[in-house]
């Protein structure tokens, strides 16, 4: 087992060393960095203030001299790859990059990165002017809360679900369930969510929820049992959207589970012995059919931490790491962008060996030390 961990433990090196890789280059030819941003508020700024003095309006010399100021004392076009550079000082824009330390070669700046982050040191943001540790840290506990909540739920209700499915295999219960498990695995959280604001959240019809945010504006006033009633309140809608996409394979999985166990030869055995069939399959098939569903746990959080808050977050402004990351990849903020993949990827994968180590724990039939990877 130790050899095997071990093993395990130097993949990730390389794994992760070829998603910065690759993620690195690719954001590297997406058009709009975070130069072309600061240059797009710039040149913003001047067409304004080159509009306030009537130079914009009007070809007189004084317009003109105005908007020189205003690009500071560019008078001729800068030619430059990047878009927004039009009129603006050189010597600005180069002053720029180097700023965002983007005047270095690609594969420098890489190297520096990942020297970085080998220490966990992810640098500043560049348009928040706080460490991203920091920044991580403080929406860290939106996404964990949101995660933990939709994780329990999604257990809570698929694992006794998809018993019963599998003890009713065949019957109508078994059919209208599957049928309703379709439907709400095919509606995408985020379009669920979205039926759920306009119908519950004063979009069309009442306002039984909050629209956004994770506790009410006078939150600090309110007593100790207050503040978990409005923090539950406001959970209602975005779990219920992360829930109704989440169980479905997990319900399908603790069936076919259960399925294949309730057919193996010890459960005929114990039948034949007199065994009470609630006996059977709680104390037999209950065990070992929940191997893989229990042992599945980490990466069902991780899936759900990740990814399925994502959206959920963008829509009901809850403060987390969804958010923090969207907002940075429209801003092309890369201190945040790539530490956000280099942290999740390396959980990721810390998780899928944490999975490993819960099937042997379960099983100690299970022996990884066989194995080549």
């Amino acid at each position: 087992m130790l050899a095997y961990i071990i093993r395990r433990l130097i993949l990730i090196v390389p794994t992760l060393f070829g998603i910065m890789l690759i993620n690195f280059f690719v954001i590297q030819i997406v058009p709009g960095g975070p130069v072309e941003q600061l240059l797009a508020e710039l040149s913003g700024e001047a067409i304004e203030a080159t509009a306030r003095f009537g130079g914009a309006a009007s070809d007189d010399p004084m317009g003109r001299q105005t908007q020189e100021q205003a690009t500071g004392g560019a008078s001729t076009s800068v030619t430059s790859k990047y878009r927004g550079a039009r009129g603006l000082d050189p010597d600005l824009v180069r002053e720029i990059e180097a700023m965002y330390g983007l005047d270095k070669p690609l594969h420098v700046r890489f190297v520096d990165m990942i020297r970085s982050y080998l220490t966990f040191d992810f640098g500043d943001s560049f348009f928040q002017d706080r460490p991203v540790v920091d920044l991580v840290l403080d929406k860290m506990p939106v996404s964990i809360s949101l995660g933990l909540w939709t994780t329990f739920l999604v257990y809570l209700i698929s694992i006794p679900l998809g018993i019963s499915k599998a003890v009713r295999d065949g019957t109508r219960f078994d059919v209208t369930t599957s049928s309703v498990i379709t439907v709400g695995y095919a509606i995408p959280s985020f379009l669920f969510a979205l039926i759920l604001i306009i119908l519950f959240a004063g979009g069309r019809y009442v306002s039984w929820f909050p629209l956004r945010g994770l506790t009410s504006e006078n939150w600090a006033d309110l007593s100790a049992m207050s503040k978990v009633v409005d923090y539950l309140w406001h959970l209602v809608l975005p779990i219920i959207a992360m829930v109704i996409g989440g169980f479905a394979t997990l319900t399908l999985l603790t069936k076919n589970s259960f399925l294949e166990q309730i057919g193996m030869q010890y459960v005929m055995t114990a039948r034949a012995k007199g065994l009470s069939e609630r006996r059977v399959l709680y104390g037999h098939v209950f065990r070992n059919a929940m191997l893989i569903v229990i042992a599945g746990f980490p990466g069902a959080f991780i899936s759900i931490f990740f990814s399925g808050s994502l959206l959920i977050e963008v829509i009901f402004s809850l403060d987390g790491l969804g958010l923090l990351g969207y907002e940075a990849a429209i801003k092309r903020d890369y201190p945040i962008m790539f530490a956000s993949l280099y942290f999740f990827s390396l959980l990721g994968l810390v998780m899928g060996i944490v999975s490993d180590l819960m099937y042997a724990f379960i099983d100690p039939r299970i022996d990884f030390a066989s194995r080549e990877v």
